[in-house]
């Protein structure tokens, strides 16, 4: 497994400082977060991939940019932030690219269905083109948008999945839902991102037993992607330092 931090801790910087960040923490591996640029922002790209080729760092997947739809009128706007952070990643050599359902879990399912069916009739062609594979996530239990458990992720799988979606684990998601289990049974051989923090992304830094259990379950499905690290935008530098760490430590033996 390759070890990863997401830059959406310094969506609040620069996109130069945001990289240079990275970098200073030891890291060798990044996952662009579209919150790191206006979503609007389509030029910024250039500036991405000019920072990015600056720091050395490889970027191993990206994260789109989101909407979850609350009304058939808004599915434009998401397959437009969809498009765009496909450029994103095409430009910083992502192979891989994190999406979430981009529909509300208020939606009654006609309509869920059929948002899902118009967004990602789209998303999947433009992604198919840049030669990039989609990565669905599974949300956490106080997201607005719908796919938290294995139910609800099947019914979004049926709709928009061609046989190429993969997913995109997110472990912080799964201990808050309580569906580790669950989801790693049905999905285990599809994961080709995880998404790591405990509970309210706050970091790792010893090794607790459900993180090694989750981590002995992953090697057992042969998974060898990237292990990103996903933390909460307050998280004090030293505690991160200390969550890479550990992860270098325990990703030798995985």
């Amino acid at each position: 497994m390759k070890l990863s931090l997401s830059n959406g801790i310094f969506s609040k910087l620069g996109l130069e400082k945001n990289f240079a960040a990275v970098k200073e923490l030891g890291f060798e591996n990044i996952e662009f977060n579209m919150k790191s640029v206006r979503k609007e922002n389509d030029t910024a790209v250039y500036a991405a991939e000019k920072f990015l080729d600056a720091s050395g760092l490889k970027c191993l997947t990206l994260h789109s940019a989101i909407l979850h739809v609350k009304d058939e009128v808004e599915v434009h706007r998401a397959v437009y932030y969809g498009k765009i952070s496909l450029e994103f990643a095409r430009k910083l050599s992502a192979p891989v690219m994190t999406v979430h359902s981009d529909i509300s879990k208020k939606l009654s399912q006609p309509v869920r269905d059929k948002c899902l069916a118009l967004i990602f009739g789209e998303l999947n062609e433009y992604a198919k083109n840049l030669n990039i594979k989609l990565a669905l996530e599974n949300l956490s239990y106080t997201s607005t948008g719908f796919g938290k458990n294995v139910e609800q992720l099947e019914e979004i799988l049926k709709i928009i999945d061609d046989g190429s979606m993969g997913i995109t684990f997110d472990f912080c998601h799964a201990l808050e839902t309580k569906q580790t289990d669950n989801l790693l049974e049905k999905y285990g051989n599809r994961v080709c991102n995880v998404h790591m923090a405990n509970k309210s992304h706050q970091p790792f830094t010893e090794p607790k037993q459900e993180l090694i259990a989750f981590l002995s379950g992953l090697h057992e499905h042969g998974y060898d992607g990237p292990m990103t690290l996903e933390l909460e935008h307050k998280t004090p530098i030293e505690e991160i330092a200390k969550s890479k760490a550990l992860f270098d430590r325990l990703l030798r033996d995985f």
